[in-house]
Formats: structure tokens, C-alpha cells, sequence
């Protein structure tokens, strides 16, 4: 059998339903009926969403074929359905034991059949029913029911003070209840029996189902009233809370609507003033362009915010400048502005090919950097750090960066700065205040992810204006960049989409904190051929290019650019060697100019035509020819070097002389060698006294460069020893490693950089600690086809393979 819900919409009733209008819809008769004593038989209509008063006349609309055959039942006996509440929600066939016990026996007082077939009642409550039991009968739902009389009041006093209680919180509610007619109010007044303004209040208070069950099976009349009150309390609260946010929401716009006015009125007085027209088209101009900017909630708001006060300041205050400057900064940042990233690896891998020669421990990189982003589109930019000597291609390389993921790049040097605030920015409070240059970058890029290069991180200074490295920790923390903060910005700009590139000649000088936070990835220096290479590709071209010279007329030969290498550059990169390039063309396009226009091949005889004579020669032969001179390897910023250490004995005392600009650190491996050499006198055929009756002098020429580290400890030793065996070193020899009290050979950091400095140099056989091994996978395989490399874990091993085995002291005598 069909549910129905009360207050469905009839044909006749207004364009709201009795559900969302009740009062308009639920009248009251002045008596209910006393019903018939006994056991009684009536059709059941089940209501899902309502319970029916006695003493209430309420609507209800039929469609269901059975609810219409109960309505026919009814008319056809004594026009009464029994009005029954279901039990909760309700799905499937109905049963007695989805319905309440006690319901109300409705009268039907009118009967209107539409043409459709459903029916429109009016039912009037006539007094209170309790179920006995239920059957299905010609296909209606026949339930047997006994009257459930009401009872008398069990304390009238009770009884009248919730009486008037209830009245005079029913006048509130008609009150402020927009849908009651004020006539309830009058009716509710007329109104004598408790029981009648209980169910009067009852039907039309807004409450759930099961209230309204739980009133009609209460017995008591004061019972009813008092569960009634407490009701219409809880309504009456929530209605003035209701009224209360209308209010405010109505003042709210009566004070925008205010605002409106007196802003149109100041125009127009301004307007006569001959004041308005600049300043305001400004301020609209402005509040448009934040209209169409895509902008952070936050960022809009302040926005707004600014342009309200830039309206109200006059156009002569200083004030007025700083808030427009301000403006300019807020709308003119990308703040969802992106470029898209080219994902096609290959095409990236081509282009770093390109512009670059070898490094292919950052081209790797950045191709797993293009991997991870296309599998993960929302993946969070590295922070690179190229560290290696000048000249290698650190800075170029981020632009190639730029060029093959597509994106726009800026960059920023970092040498000298020492103020917090050309990161951070200064706040506005200070005059010609301005973001700081990271958002300055992000500004002059146009996008919110820019290949950013923060050039010469290692030379950051700091000072009582602030320590920039510590401002960096939040710039290149992706923890926490995503919501940086510039001082005078303010708003939180997010810098997780940037892709950080920082570069730097060497990592000691690197704030710890700021390092850790960086993937150092190394670039070491060029070997001969890959500077011969990069020369013709790239060098070469380019200032052909630069100093106008016509496409074939001058060409460099892999002779002559050779020649450059060896003889006029001595560097791990190529920048001397591109100014010598740079030297040849301008002296030939000078000639080209002056009407010498036939094509030349720079070989080397031109080169020392060009450039004069060779800036370089090979004096390791000459300056180790004598005993107790050594070749050593050392690693500065600038790349590799060749290190000449000199030892000399003289009458004394037995002192140790060190020369030569040495650090601590160097001082510490000299004394370590001499102590070392002395354990060993005996074996080396030194006698006892000697050392007691001669002083030993160590020098390490070009004394103006400061010296320190402990990889010249071996070097120091052999040189001490050839000078006191008068067993030269060998001239073709150069070594490096850490020497202790106990003979041993400690690994050194650097080979990659000292290999390619004793190529440089024309050396043929590197010694070096064998606990350095893993690192000759570094060094390129043609280079390792030019040298020889001997792997060493004692002093000893050293001297055998650096020392001749017979004496041959020089005219100079550098022994005993």
C-alpha cells in the first residue's frame, strides 16, 4: 500500500505546498469527537513525513490507485480513514508493524476527483485512535481500532500556567514567522482548552515526525503543553538567530550601498574641482585590471584593499606613490602564469648536445629532471649547484637548460652581495623601497617557473646588514618555498616551480646549511682535446660571428688551435682561450678592413705571428733536473696545478725552515715528512749526526700565492729525501697524496683536476694513494691513454717509483 505525505500539492492550493507553508494550510474545529465506543473498522491512509491532530483540518492530494480505492472505501460507510504515522523511513510492503499504534481517526469533509483520476480531500482530526490489528480487504489496508480518549487535566493550575506560557511564546512565533497569518494569533487567544492549543501548536510548529508522535500518545493535556514549550523555545531561538543574520547581512549591504552613494558624490564634487579625472580613471584602470588578473584570494584582497586607500589619499602625498608602486608590484607578478615544459627528452638531450661538449653528468640530470616531471606532472623542481673552476661552461649550461625544457631563464649573480634585503626585499616602511631581486627575476620573466641561476653562490658575503646565505635557506628549501615571502610583497609567492640553478668555483665557503639543501654536481676541467674541440664548434664560430668577419675567410686549423692550448692558456676552462681567439680575428679583421682581403688558415706559425711569442713553456725537464726538487699536484678554485717543492740542506742546527706562503695544514705534512725521513736515516744511508749538525729549508716557489692542504706530504718527503740521497726525482714524474708518522699514503681529493693539470704540464707518469682507484672511472679514457698511473699505499713505494736509483747530484750539490 502506498505512504503518502501530508501537504502534498492539490489542484487547488497555493503555489506552496502545505510542507513548506503549513500554517496557511491547517485550520481548527472548536470540538473533537468523542468516537465511538468499542472496536470500530476504518481504511488506513499511512502517512510517512507527518502525524494528523484531532481538532486540525488539514489538505491531502490521492494519486495511488489503492490510496484512492481506501478513499472510496471510506465514502462508501461513514466517510472516516484512519490516519496512521509509518515508523522511520519506510521502503517495500506495508505491515502493521510499520506503523505507529496511535493515530487520528479524519473525517472527510471534501471530496474533489480531478480528471486524471487522483483525489483532493479535506480532512478534519476527530478524535484519537490506538490500533488493534490490520487485514487487507478488496485490496485496502482495513485496520480494526478502539477510541484512545483524551484524559482531563491532572493539575489544572499546571495546566493554565503552561497554557499561558505556550500563548504568549504562539504570539512570538506568529510574529516573527513570516508564512503565519496574524490571525492564529487572535484564534490562539479564543482558544479555552489546552488540549486544542496543544495540538493547535503542535501542527504548526516546524518539528521532526516523531515529536509530533511522542504529543498525540501523551495522555496528560499539561504533559502535551509541556513537551509543546519546550519545542516552540527551541524554534524561537532559531528564528531570532535567523532574523538576527538577515540583519546584519541587510546592514551589510546598506553600508556597501552607502559607500556607493558617498563615493558617486565625492566624484561628482570632485569632477566640479576639476580633481577627479586622472586619479580616478587611474583607480578604475586599476580595479579592472585586478578584475581580469587571475590572483590568489589573498593577493585580490589586498589588492582591493590597496586601490581603497590609493582612492582616498590625494594625489600630492608621498604616500600616494609608495601605494601605487605597490600596486604596480602585486598585479604585475605571475602569479598562475607558467610556461609549459618541452617533456620530448630526446629533443632535450639534443639540444644540451648542441651547446655543450661532454658534462655528461649534467646533462644526465637534467634529462631524469624531464623524466620525473613527464610521469609526474605536479613533481617539485631540483636545486642544482654546478661547482668547478672558470671558465667551464657553468653559466652557459643553465641557459641551455632553459632552452631545452622551453622555459624562460634569468639570471642573478651572487658575488659581493652582503645585504639581506637583495633577497628578502625591504619593507615598504623604508623610502625607494623594493622586492628583493628574486622576485625582481620572477617579475622580469613573465612566469612563475623561470630557470633561475643564482651565479657565484660561493662569494656571498655577510655583514651587520644580515647574511644573504641565511635568506637563501627558505629560497631554495622545497619545503618551504612554496609559500615564500618577500618583505615588501607580503604575500606568500610560490617558488616550488622555479627551477633553482646555483653555480660556484668551490663548496668550502658554502654557508653547511645552505649547501646541504643543494645537489652539488661537479665540473671539472677540460682536457687538451675536449678545449681543441670546443674551440672549432663553438669558440671559434662564435667570434668569427662577433667580429664580422665574412663566412670562409678565416679558418683555424686543429694544429693551431692546439698551439693555443699548450703555449698561451693554462687554465681548466676556456676563457683564455677564446680571448686568443678572439685576438687572432680582430688583428684579422683589421686587415680585412683595410682592403687585405684574402682568406687565411690560423696553423701554428700564425698563431705566433698572431699572438707573439709562446707565453708557456715546458720547465718541468729543466726545474727537476737537480736532486731534492719534486713535482707535486695541487687543486686550487681555478682547476688543477703543478706544485715544485725544493729542499735544501745546509750547516745548523737542525731546524726546518719552511718557505713559500704555507698554510697550517701544509706546515703540519712538512714536519710530518722530515720525521718520517728521519725514522728511516738508517735506511736510506743517512748517518745519525746529520740531521743534528744541518738545518733543512723547504721552499714552494711562487711565494705571493697562499699554499695549504695535506696532499703535498709525499712530495714534500721525496724531495727531502732526493736532496739528502742526492737521487734527483724523475723529471717526467708528478705526484699527490697525504703522508703519516707511520709511512702511509692517505687518498686526496681533486685527481680528475690534478690529472689534467700534469697533462697540461707534459708530465707522463702520476703517482696518487691506490684508496683513490674509483675516481680514475672520472677521468676521461683518452687521457688515461697519455699517462701512466702508479697506485700507492706506502712513502716508500713512492720513492721507488719517483726516485732514480743512483745518486747524480747537480753542480749545485744538494746533498749532504
Amino acid at each position: 500500500m502506498p505512504v503518502f505525505k501530508s501537504g502534498s500539492r492539490s489542484r487547488r492550493s497555493k503555489s506552496m505546498t502545505n510542507e513548506e507553508k503549513p500554517g496557511g494550510a491547517i485550520g481548527m474545529v472548536a470540538h473533537s469527537e468523542n468516537g465511538p465506543k468499542g472496536v470500530s473498522q476504518l481504511p488506513v491512509v499511512p502517512i510517512s513525513d507527518n502525524v494528523v491532530f484531532p481538532f486540525t483540518v488539514i489538505p491531502l492530494s490521492i494519486t495511488a490507485p489503492k490510496a484512492v480505492a481506501a478513499v472510496e472505501y471510506a465514502m462508501s460507510r461513514e466517510r472516516t480513514l484512519a490516519m496512521v504515522a509509518v515508523k522511520g523511513p519506510f521502503e517495500g510492503s506495508l505491515t502493521a508493524d510499520n506503523l505507529f499504534k496511535i493515530g487520528t481517526a479524519a473525517r472527510i469533509v471534501r471530496l474533489f476527483k480531478a480528471p486524471d483520476g487522483s483525489l483532493n480531500l479535506i480532512l478534519q482530526g476527530a478524535y484519537r485512535i490506538r490500533v488493534v490489528d490490520m487485514r487487507s480487504e478488496d485490496n485496502v489496508f482495513v485496520a480494526r481500532v478502539k477510541n484512545s480518549p483524551e484524559k482531563k487535566p491532572a493539575d489544572r493550575i499546571a495546566a493554565e500556567a503552561l497554557t499561558r506560557k505556550v500563548l504568549d511564546q504562539f504570539r512570538r512565533l506568529v510574529q516573527l514567522t513570516p508564512y503565519l497569518s496574524d490571525e492564529l494569533e487572535t484564534l490562539a487567544q479564543e482558544i479555552d482548552n489546552p488540549l486544542q492549543l496543544a495540538y493547535l501548536a503542535g501542527a504548526l510548529i516546524r518539528m521532526e515526525k516523531d515529536a509530533k508522535q511522542e504529543i498525540l500518545e501523551l495522555d496528560l493535556p499539561e504533559k502535551k503543553l509541556s513537551r509543546v514549550y519546550g519545542i516552540l523555545q527551541q524554534e524561537l531561538a532559531i528564528l531570532e538567530m535567523g532574523n538576527k543574520i538577515q540583519s546584519e547581512a541587510q546592514t551589510e549591504i546598506s553600508k556597501s550601498q552607502r559607500e556607493y552613494f558617498l563615493r558617486e558624490q565625492l566624484k561628482a564634487i570632485r569632477r566640479e574641482l576639476g580633481e577627479l579625472d586622472a586619479t580616478m580613471a587611474e583607480v578604475e584602470e586599476l580595479r579592472e585590471k585586478i578584475s581580469k588578473t587571475d590572483l590568489p584570494e589573498e593577493v585580490a584582497k589586498e589588492a582591493d584593499k590597496q586601490v581603497g586607500r590609493l582612492e582616498r589619499i590625494p594625489t600630492a602625498s608621498a604616500e600616494y606613490s609608495v601605494v601605487r608602486t605597490y600596486l604596480d608590484w602585486l598585479l604585475g607578478l605571475p602569479w598562475r602564469v607558467s610556461t609549459q615544459d618541452n617533456l620530448n627528452l630526446r629533443r632535450a638531450r639534443r639540444f644540451l648536445d648542441e651547446d655543450h661538449w661532454d658534462l655528461e653528468k649534467v646533462k644526465e640530470r637534467v634529462v631524469e629532471f624531464l623524466a620525473v616531471r613527464k610521469l609526474k606532472k605536479d613533481s617539485r623542481g631540483p636545486i642544482l649547484c654546478f661547482v668547478g673552476p672558470p671558465g667551464v661552461g657553468k653559466t652557459s649550461l643553465g641557459q641551455s637548460i632553459a632552452r631545452a625544457l622551453g622555459r624562460k631563464f634569468i639570471r642573478m649573480s651572487l658575488g659581493g652581495i652582503r645585504d639581506e634585503a637583495e633577497i628578502r626585499g625591504h619593507r615598504r616602511t623604508y623610502v625607494g623601497a623594493l622586492p628583493g631581486r628574486i622576485i625582481q627575476g620572477i617579475e622580469r620573466t613573465g612566469t612563475n617557473n623561470p630557470v633561475f641561476m643564482l651565479d657565484e653562490i660561493d662569494k656571498v658575503g655577510a655583514d651587520f646588514r644580515g647574511d644573504p646565505s641565511s635568506a637563501l635557506l627558505e629560497v631554495l628549501d622545497p619545503e618551504q618555498n612554496f609559500s615564500f615571502r618577500d618583505h615588501y610583497v607580503e604575500m606568500p609567492f610560490d617558488l616550488s616551480h622555479v627551477l633553482f640553478i646555483a653555480t660556484g668555483n668551490i663548496t668550502d665557503t658554502i654557508q653547511p646549511a645552505l649547501r646541504d639543501r643543494m645537489e652539488i654536481i661537479e665540473l671539472p676541467g677540460y682536457t687538451e682535446e675536449d678545449k681543441v674541440r670546443i674551440a672549432g664548434d663553438h669558440l671559434v664560430p662564435r667570434q668569427i660571428g662577433e667580429n664580422g668577419i665574412p663566412d670562409g675567410n678565416l679558418r683555424f686549423t686543429a694544429a693551431g688551435l692546439r698551439e693555443i692550448v699548450r703555449f698561451y692558456t693554462f687554465e681548466a676552462g676556456v676563457r683564455n682561450l677564446e680571448r686568443n681567439i678572439a685576438a687572432i680575428c680582430r688583428k684579422y679583421a683589421t686587415k680585412y678592413a683595410c682592403g687585405r682581403r684574402r682568406p687565411q688558415k690560423i696553423g701554428p706559425e700564425e698563431v705566433r705571428r698572431y699572438l707573439g711569442p709562446q707565453r708557456r713553456t715546458a720547465d718541468v725537464a729543466r726545474r727537476t733536473s737537480r736532486a731534492g726538487v719534486a713535482t707535486g699536484l695541487a687543486w686550487t678554485p681555478s682547476g688543477g696545478d703543478v706544485l715544485f717543492i725544493e729542499a735544501l740542506s745546509m750547516p745548523g742546527k737542525g731546524n726546518l725552515l719552511l718557505t713559500g706562503h704555507l698554510g697550517d695544514v701544509m706546515q703540519e705534512s712538512a714536519r710530518a715528512a722530515l720525521s718520517y725521513v728521519r725514522h728511516r736515516a738508517g735506511d736510506l744511508g743517512i748517518g745519525d749526526e746529520y740531521f743534528r749538525r744541518h738545518d733543512i729549508h723547504i721552499h714552494v716557489p711562487a711565494g705571493a700565492i697562499p699554499k695549504d692542504g695535506p696532499s703535498a706530504g709525499v712530495t714534500m718527503a721525496s724531495a727531502i729525501v732526493s736532496c739528502l740521497t742526492g737521487r734527483p726525482v724523475k723529471k717526467d714524474v708528478a705526484m699527490t697524496g697525504e703522508i703519516t708518522l707511520a709511512g702511509h699514503v692517505l687518498p686526496i681529493g681533486g685527481l680528475k683536476e690534478k690529472v689534467l693539470a700534469a697533462r697540461r704540464a707534459g708530465i707522463r707518469t702520476v703517482i696518487f694513494p691506490r684508496q683513490n682507484k674509483p675516481q680514475l672511472d672520472d677521468i676521461p679514457a683518452k687521457l688515461r691513454r697519455h699517462l701512466k698511473f702508479t697506485l700507492v699505499e706506502t712513502v716508500d713505494e713512492v720513492w721507488d717509483a719517483a726516485l732514480f736509483k743512483t745518486r747524480r747530484l747537480a753542480p749545485g750539490k744538494g746533498g749532504r
